[in-house]
């Protein structure tokens, strides 16, 4: 049997959201033995119940919920503030992951999954969420400098981005991708660099990059439809142009 990753929640409040009891058990054990403190709850309205009376770090959020889905528990939980969520979905559906993406969630993991690897996703998420979190490994190769361009204010060290004085709404993948744009613009790259440089991922469906460049040109594009900014290199992937009065 595979041994739990120990000693790195350092007291994270994590909320586990699925109806299975048993999927539910494994994974509160594996990540309390992680350090974390774990809640636990078995349908949607539970769970927004408990994430209003003790706000969590991050949501372990199973798809599949009886009555109200992963994907309107997401959405309301988005509402109240934002929260890295890490959804899980059983049928590996690639439409399922788009929309779970779509929604605001932070990473995705596919049943039948490995436990250990989801504590190591917590952890990888909480860091990347965290103000003035590590400033090593992927995603952090921005520096510890504020980036300024095309209107834009990045913070790494506080996790802040302004656009035009009106700070951004992000979520922790959104705010990494775009952090890691304004560090390297005129730049163009593909989306597995994309997965590995900004997320520390060497495997895993591109699409999830994909719908990431959606989002994020949905709230610093001026014409999302038209993006001016955030590039698409066609055959290639895509390039960070705030110099540029083109179309995208």
């Amino acid at each position: 049997m595979e041994q739990p990753p120990t000693g790195g929640g350092a007291g994270a409040r994590v909320l586990v959201v699925d109806d299975d009891p048993t999927v539910a058990e494994i994974v509160t054990g594996y990540l309390d033995r992680a350090g974390y403190v774990v809640d636990r709850a078995g349908d949607g309205p539970d769970a927004l119940a408990r994430a209003a009376a003790h706000r969590p770090d991050l949501v372990v959020l199973d798809l599949m919920l009886p009555g109200m889905d992963g994907l309107e528990v997401c959405r309301r939980m988005r509402g109240q503030g934002p929260v890295p969520v890490i959804m899980l979905t059983a049928r590996g559906d690639e439409d399922d992951r788009i929309l779970g993406l779509e929604v605001g969630a932070d990473d995705y993991v596919t049943k039948p999954f490995s436990p250990r690897e989801l504590v190591l996703r917590v952890g990888s998420v909480l860091r990347r969420a965290r103000p003035a979190g590590d400033a090593s490994g992927p995603g952090a190769g921005t520096g510890t400098g504020v980036l300024r361009a095309a209107g834009l204010t990045v913070d790494p060290e506080a996790r802040r981005a302004v656009k035009n004085g009106a700070e951004l709404a992000l979520t922790v993948r959104e705010f990494d991708l775009l952090a890691f744009f304004l560090a390297h613009p005129g730049r163009a790259f593909a989306r597995e660099e994309l997965m590995r440089e900004v997320w520390g991922w060497d495997f895993g469906d591109l699409s999830t990059v994909t719908v990431h460049v959606r989002r994020l040109r949905g709230k610093v594009e001026d014409d999302p439809a038209r993006p001016r900014l955030i590039r698409t290199v066609w055959g290639v992937g895509y390039r960070f142009d705030p110099a540029t009065t083109e179309e995208g």
